[in-house]
């Protein structure tokens, strides 16, 4: 389970009660955090020994419906949930990436803005040449 940062509750209420665009990306970035980040931001994101956000395009067939887990047609369920479709793998690492603690997804590969985040539910250390993948359905979203 995740939770949505600051930026992209305050987009939200801007869109729905002020009439303001909202953020859309056609992409969402996949980043691994040493310490967790808030809604405000910070953590830290691992860094360093071939480490890169992964990138997952937006839509019907990578993310699942709320309906169900692995669907592939617009939201029509009630538990509020969606999860990746696919498998999630990160760059095999040319070095240590130290204890992965945490995820976030971002709208962009470096900087930008960080939508959602949330632990992991095994914290693990990273070593040169381990395999980092998030299996399809293991990255849920709930918005409750």
């Amino acid at each position: 389970m995740g939770a949505m940062s600051d930026f992209l509750e305050n987009k939200i209420v801007d869109q729905i009660f002020r009439g303001q665009s909202a953020p859309t990306t056609s992409v969402l970035y996949v980043g691994l955090f040493t310490s967790i980040p808030s809604d405000g931001g910070g953590g830290t994101e691992v860094t360093g020994g071939s480490y890169a956000r992964v990138s997952v395009t937006s839509n019907l067939t990578n993310w699942a419906g709320t309906q169900a887990p692995s669907s592939t047609t617009a939201s029509s369920g009630s538990n509020g949930t969606t999860s990746n479709n696919g498998s999630i793998t990160f760059p095999t690492p040319s070095a240590s990436w130290g204890i992965v603690t945490s995820f976030a997804i971002f709208d962009a590969s470096s900087g930008g803005n960080m939508l959602f985040y949330g632990p992991l539910s095994i914290v693990k250390t990273i070593n040169t040449a381990d395999t980092i993948t998030f299996p399809a359905g293991s990255l849920a979203l709930t918005f409750d």
